[in-house]
């Protein structure tokens, strides 16, 4: 089986499964403990700390860990909401942010009563390729009463890169902190510096499931507004999974060493399948930006087929690939993201391609594509 998609899940990177086993032998105490198995614990935990931030670009007591990524975005946007209740309770997002962010905002809106509901959410769309309007988000910005601003790094669909500089040079000056779920970058993309708060997830980088990363930087106000303990600075609750954390630490670091070859190797097999798929059907159409965008994933639309068979019969011919909307289920539910873009919501595909991916292995898709879509139609 060739894994594609690396998007919903990266396969476990060798430095993680050595971490993983070491720290089961020396990280198995309390890191709250005073003896020495605890002190231990807690040298492995500052080190897997310091080592994320030093990704990160933030300083190593601004990063907390959390049971995934989507708790990360979803304790940041509560937060930081609560944090700033007194400014107001607005909250700035895309159309195409990932369902954890939605689902955040949903919530949000629930809580008010339906006189204050309207206004609470402002959703500001994008272009054909994805990419967020910079103008109309700066606009919602400037709204009296906006507490929270989110956007998305990269999409997690299409692989379009959002302009961040921008929207968090606007969100600045409107006073108005920015939260950035940077899970599709970390690991393959520098990380950008513009954000006030950052959520990423360590199985999209080649570490362990059930690790997320909350990053708050000095100055952010955030106020947990859930029960709370000793753990992580009174910011998340329980106890960490230390084992895990190190494993997604060590993941991080081999691969920021090796993310810029390998970005450069994925870009030009990316674009050989960009290139190639317009002439495996006369249908099929190719989303996202084909400039500012993640260098491994390539997603594209088969309206006259099911998108579900589609898979599952790439299953059977030996490739792991992604359909419908990537952040809810793998079936032929309408992607949220592509409805926002204003695209074919039938038939879509999304190929995301790990570390190590050979050519040979794209060349074998695209020869395996066309006899799969034959069968189906």
């Amino acid at each position: 089986m060739t894994h594609f998609d690396a998007a919903s899940a990266e396969p476990p990177h060798p430095a993680a499964r050595a971490a993983l086993l070491a720290a089961f032998d020396e990280g198995w105490a309390d890191p709250a403990r005073l003896y020495r198995a605890g002190r231990q614990a807690r040298l492995l935990l500052d080190q897997s700390r310091a080592a994320v931030a030093d990704v990160l670009g933030c300083r190593a007591r601004e990063v907390t860990f959390t049971a995934s990524g989507t708790a990360a975005i979803h304790y940041g946007v509560a937060g930081v909401l609560a944090g700033r209740r007194r400014v107001g309770d607005r909250l700035v997002v895309s159309a195409v942010e990932h369902s954890a962010v939605l689902h955040a905002a949903e919530l949000h809106a629930a809580e008010r009563t339906d006189a204050e509901r309207h206004d609470t959410v402002a959703m500001v769309g994008v272009d054909r390729l994805g990419r967020v309007d910079v103008e109309a988000f700066a606009r919602e910005l400037e709204v009296p009463g906006t507490a929270l601003a989110c956007l998305q790094a990269a999409n997690h669909e299409v692989g379009t890169v959002q302009p961040l500089a921008p929207v968090f040079e606007a969100a600045s000056a409107a006073g108005v902190p920015l939260l950035v779920d940077a899970a599709q970058v970390v690991g393959r993309l520098p990380v950008p510096p513009e954000w006030s708060v950052l959520c990423a997830s360590s199985h999209k980088w080649g570490g362990p499931a059930g690790v997320g990363i909350l990053a708050v930087r000095k100055g952010t106000r955030f106020a947990p507004t859930w029960a709370i303990d000793e753990h992580e600075d009174g910011r998340v609750p329980g106890a960490v999974n230390l084992p895990g954390i190190v494993a997604a630490a060590a993941a991080l670091v081999a691969r920021e060493q090796e993310r810029q070859a390998e970005a450069v190797r994925l870009w030009a097999l990316t674009d050989r399948l960009r290139a190639a798929l317009p002439s495996v059907a006369d249908d099929i159409d190719v989303f996202g930006d084909p400039d500012e965008r993640l260098p491994n994933l390539v997603a594209f639309s088969c309206p006259a087929v099911n998108a579900e068979a589609l898979v599952l019969d790439l299953d059977e011919a030996g490739f792991e690939v992604s359909s419908g909307s990537a952040c809810t289920s793998d079936t032929v539910t309408p992607s949220h993201v592509l409805v926002a873009m204003g695209a074919a919501d039938r038939g879509n595909v999304r190929v995301s391609l790990p570390f190590g991916t050979a050519e040979e292995d794209v060349e074998r898709f695209l020869a395996v594509l066309p006899g799969v879509l034959e069968k189906l139609r």
